[in-house]
């Protein structure tokens, strides 16, 4: 599984979720996360604001 950070402090994170893999999408608020929601998805993620074009993948 992968995660993918923006600079303006979206994390998303392909995880599995009742037996299916989804995106889960979160912010981060200073020194709290807050999970915007889960996406089946790419093409949802522009529906909770995240900018696919700033998103970098995390070194493994």
């Amino acid at each position: 599984m992968g995660i993918w950070r923006s600079p303006d402090g979206y994390e998303v994170e392909a995880i599995i979720l009742d037996g299916r893999q989804v995106l889960r999408v979160s912010r981060i608020y200073g020194d709290r996360r807050v999970v915007r929601g889960y996406c089946r998805d790419v093409a949802e993620l522009a529906g909770l604001g995240v900018d696919l074009g700033a998103l970098v993948e995390e070194p493994a």
